[in-house]
């Protein structure tokens, strides 16, 4: 799974990014900070199945804090996008195209309005947040026109005089957009398009561009900066305007000194928490205590986290549909080398008991004889569907 970083340039890709992966990313107020795209690793927060089990868990991957396992997806936050960007303005059709394996997005916006539409400083709530997504869109939606229009006459003539299944030609011609025959077919009923290919004209392609676009870049709205003072009336009024998005706010400058006083020792915090605890005062300066006063009384007391945390797991679970699931053996939870369940993966929605013994090998798969629920020790069958945290034991022959 890969995860896109995308927005304006300085609404604060880069430092969400960084308080994602820690990775040493450079980070200023000035666009195209961000020139060739930044790849890391972030962690979506789930409950650990360990205590349920009276055992600690040992990932092989991520880690565990306190019950809490952290799961790696792969993030990539490509440079600061401009109005014209899909035209190559700023560098703009090699950005979107280091996106387009993304499997979602996490558009982050200024939700304080302090930056333009080109990612200047400006007085604080004096531009318009929204339409930051509504750039975004466009951007995106003519960066899809352009592919699909490229050498489409060609294509439709070819499609005219052969006359193939319409939904199997086309997604042939998009596979580079990940579009597949059902998904072709769900777009043409839903936009009552003309049998006659011809017909389509680039208003048509448009039309079609949006739709495939929505369907195979799905995004979360990440709401950054939200500490600035009057960013919750902006955050209110975008959740207003675009019902149909998921709309998280945060800080990300705010979980990047969280994380980094925890990697010093300073502070006890588990990413996604609404607390932390100072270990060392005498270490931190008056500006620093202050500091953390802030974020502790103006974030996560009024939001119940700095939203970092909470806006990857939403676009991983909420938008995207992803569930986690354990490998294990009925009376064994340990692999050889005497670790507790010690791997999680994350598995696409409507995953099957057959899925998973194909994820974790190939020879699972062509050999599945049946699946066990650990939990239940119940046997299912390759059918099943899997459920969010299930522990999974797969039968296969020798």
């Amino acid at each position: 799974m890969l995860v896109g970083v995308v927005g304006k340039p300085s609404a604060g890709k880069s430092t969400f990014f960084k308080a994602q992966t820690l990775s040493n990313v450079e980070i200023a107020n000035y666009p195209f900070t961000t020139i060739k795209p930044n790849h890391g690793t972030g962690y979506v927060r789930i409950d650990c199945v360990d205590k349920e089990f009276n055992v600690q868990c040992s990932p092989r991957f991520g880690y565990c804090i306190n019950s809490k396992r952290f799961v790696a997806v792969d993030l990539l936050d490509v440079a600061g996008l401009v109005p014209g960007a899909h035209e190559g303005k700023g560098m703009g059709n090699q950005f979107l195209d280091d996106l387009n394996q993304a499997d979602v997005l996490i558009h982050i916006i200024d939700v304080s309005g302090s930056t333009n539409e080109k990612g200047e400083p400006v007085d604080p709530l004096s531009h318009d947040p929204a339409d930051d997504v509504r750039f975004l869109e466009h951007e995106l939606d003519m960066w899809y026109l352009r592919l699909i229009d490229k050498g489409w006459d060609r294509f439709a003539r070819s499609v005219n005089q052969e006359k193939p299944q319409l939904n199997k030609a086309i997604a042939k011609q998009l596979s580079a957009l990940r579009v597949n025959e059902k998904l072709m077919e769900i777009v043409i009923q839903k936009l009552r398009l003309d049998p006659d290919i011809l017909k389509w004209g680039r208003d048509v392609l448009l039309r079609i561009a949006v739709e495939l676009r929505k369907a195979t870049k799905p995004m979360l709205i990440a709401c950054n900066k939200i500490d600035v003072k009057g960013s919750d009336g902006n955050f209110e009024k975008l959740k207003r305007e675009f019902p149909d998005y998921t709309i998280v706010p945060c800080s990300s400058e705010a979980e990047l000194a969280l994380r980094e006083a925890a990697k010093h020792k300073l502070i006890d915090y588990t990413p996604g928490d609404d607390d932390f605890t100072i270990l060392q005062p005498d270490k931190l300066s008056a500006k620093q205590k202050q500091a953390l006063d802030f974020i502790k009384k103006d974030l996560l007391q009024k939001y119940g986290s700095t939203g970092v945390q909470e806006v990857l797991n939403r676009a991983v679970f909420d938008v995207l549909g992803y569930i986690a699931i354990y490998p294990g053996g009925v009376g064994k939870l340990q692999d050889s080398e005497g670790r507790y369940i010690p791997d999680c993966f994350l598995m696409p929605p409507n995953s099957t008991a057959l899925d998973f013994a194909y994820r974790l090998h190939t020879d699972f798969g062509k050999n599945f004889i049946k699946a066990i629920n650990v939990r239940t020790r119940l046997p299912t069958g390759k059918d099943h569907l899997l459920q969010h945290r299930d522990v999974i034991e797969i039968m296969s022959k020798k």
